[in-house]
């Protein structure tokens, strides 16, 4: 009895489909020879993979272990060939990037840049469906590098800091609040707070600053992009938490200004996250340094000694 590579291919592209044409179609197959290789695939494992409840396929117990094994091992196959079919035709490599950090996309394009002009036979694809999600597609080999706010300790993972920041609360400079150079939890909750599609539980402005106190905002209101939020900052319709080197960047075009949050403010730092098998790939390593060296536009360069402690706590985004 033996598992192959084609088995797990059929058992995901059937799950992912949801129909025997659909997952066929994927396959490059007719119906029929894709019915036919599930049933020779059954007979040679000597198990049902699945039964079928009225017009739906439902795995059994047998068939949803392959599914598992299938959705580990095959990313790793693929991506292993893709690196294969790259070096062969002289190039280094696809550099993965998946993002955990909304207002981190401004930053990350000045890294890039300069990278593949030192880097030209390495390509870079961001990947920004993983937001707030990135760390199952580092595991499952869909990404190669995590940009985030928030490192979660895995067996096999590494976080390497980039740099520190703070994160501030944004108003419009005709706001009752401009003048002052802090806030209290308590000033905001007539206000509206205007956040990224993110769960409340990973905001800081929630986690470090108003629930602790005991306080929430008038209304949450959430905004995708970071140019329409501090367009409605800056026309009074309300109020924002945003990395320090991120507003100052907007002041510049639009009329905002930077508030502390409390009396020490909130520290934050971003990582780099990767799989510690990738440690030897140069031209990955050498994305991490000038990530790092960036941060002098951003912010100021990570400490390694708060990284090792960050890196093993909840930093939220």
């Amino acid at each position: 009895m033996t598992i192959e590579r084609s088995h797990l291919a059929i058992i995901r592209e059937v799950d992912r489909k949801g129909s025997l044409t659909a997952a066929a179609d994927t396959l490059c197959l007719t119906q029929s020879a894709l019915s036919h290789a599930i049933k020779k695939m059954e007979q040679a494992l000597g198990i049902t993979v699945w039964r079928r409840e009225g017009r739906q396929l439902r795995l059994t117990q047998a068939g949803r272990h392959l599914l598992a094994l299938g959705e580990r091992v095959l990313p790793q196959l693929e991506h292993a060939e893709n690196l294969m079919r790259e070096y062969a035709q002289g190039q280094r490599g696809i550099l993965r990037i998946g993002m955990e950090c909304h207002p981190c996309y401004q930053w990350l394009l000045k890294v890039v840049s300069p990278y593949l002009a030192a880097w030209p036979d390495v390509d870079v694809d961001v990947k920004q469906k993983f937001q707030f999600g990135g760390l199952g597609a580092l595991l499952g080999y869909e990404i190669d590098l995590l940009v985030t706010p928030d490192p979660l300790p895995r067996r096999g993972l590494r976080f390497e800091p980039v740099f520190d920041y703070e994160q501030v609360l944004v108003v419009g400079s005709g706001h009752r609040l401009a003048a002052q150079g802090r806030v209290s939890p308590e000033q905001l909750c007539e206000e509206t707070l205007i956040t990224y599609p993110v769960p409340v539980e990973r905001l800081d402005i929630y986690t470090h600053f108003l629930l602790p106190a005991g306080c929430q905002p008038r209304r949450h209101k959430v905004i995708e992009t970071t140019d329409i939020m501090l367009q409605m900052v800056a026309s009074g319709r309300g109020v924002a938490a945003l990395p320090a080197w991120l507003v100052a960047e907007y002041a510049r075009k639009v009329d905002v200004r930077a508030l502390r949050l409390g009396r020490s403010g909130i520290a934050k730092q971003i990582f780099l996250g990767m799989r510690e098998s990738d440690g030897d790939i140069d031209y990955l390593s050498a994305f991490v340094e000038r990530a790092r060296g960036t941060a002098a536009d951003a912010g100021r360069p990570a400490s390694r000694r708060r990284s090792r402690q960050g890196a093993c706590g909840k930093a939220s985004t």
